[in-house]
């Protein structure tokens, strides 16, 4: 199975914050989301990705839209991950049972067990507005991609 396709309405799921309570589906009515996939906190592509990220963030949120991070770490390490690179981008769990909503999104890299990388676009009406799914985790998507992205809502 690949990325999940434009087009279709997100799947049900559930995600945990780093507080231990739910995120779901329902958590995503109305407003644009990105989701993005990563494979582990404190690895070196990760601590990247992020970080270019909160650089841009005002600008993602100029555009109406609200980013998180999703892997299989548990929630307690995205905690840290997120304290110690001093970001302001939710990490969402996706620990327990692992990967379970990355492969209904097409994100779950089964050769090592772990979450792949890639980008969700999701509208205010619940449906998958663009994806990107990386050739390897080891890819960096740059911040243009989350911006070509938005303007598929915005189209």
């Amino acid at each position: 199975m690949g990325i999940i396709e434009p087009g279709t309405e997100v799947p049900e799921f559930t995600l945990k914050r780093g507080d231990g309570s739910e995120f779901t589906h329902e958590d995503l009515a109305g407003r644009t989301v990105v989701l993005v996939f990563y494979p582990f906190a404190f690895s070196p592509v990760c601590n990247d990705q992020f970080q270019v990220y909160q650089e841009v963030l005002d600008e993602f949120e100029a555009k109406g839209a609200t980013l998180y991070g999703v892997s299989t770490d548990a929630a307690w390490s995205q905690s840290a991950f997120q304290e110690k690179l001093g970001i302001s981008i939710e990490m969402l769990s996706d620990f327990e049972p692992k990967g379970e909503t990355a492969r209904k999104f097409g994100a779950f890299f089964e050769p090592a067990g772990m979450t792949n990388r890639a980008l969700v676009v999701i509208g205010p009406d619940g449906v998958v507005a663009w994806s990107y799914l990386a050739d390897s985790p080891g890819d960096l998507p740059g911040a243009n991609l989350i911006f070509d992205g938005l303007d598929a809502v915005a189209a």
